[in-house]
């Protein structure tokens, strides 16, 4: 899993009449099932931004395709929305 180590933010966890801006879904590089992206539940995801740095951990898959769901610990700004997150071991 050493190449799968970077994903992208997609979204924000969204509702019908809400958005929650502390959990973010996921898209890692090579995962395009929910098997493999089951194996990352639990593992921590920095976002860095300049001199920022925000952590947060997997919580569950997101559909069937690989994508997951992470949450941090505090809101992730709208700029973070197509950037790059780490997945750290």
């Amino acid at each position: 899993m050493s190449q799968k180590t970077y994903g992208r933010i997609t979204n924000y966890q969204v509702g019908n009449k809400s958005q929650t801006p502390n959990v973010c879904l996921i898209e890692f590089q090579g995962i395009t099932s929910s098997s493999v992206a089951g194996k990352l539940v639990g593992q921590k995801v920095a976002w860095k931004s300049g001199k920022s740095l925000m952590l947060g951990h997997v919580i569950s898959l997101h559909g069937k395709n690989g994508m997951v769901r992470v949450r941090f610990n505090h809101g992730v700004p709208g700029q973070a929305i197509g950037t790059v997150v780490k997945l750290l071991n």
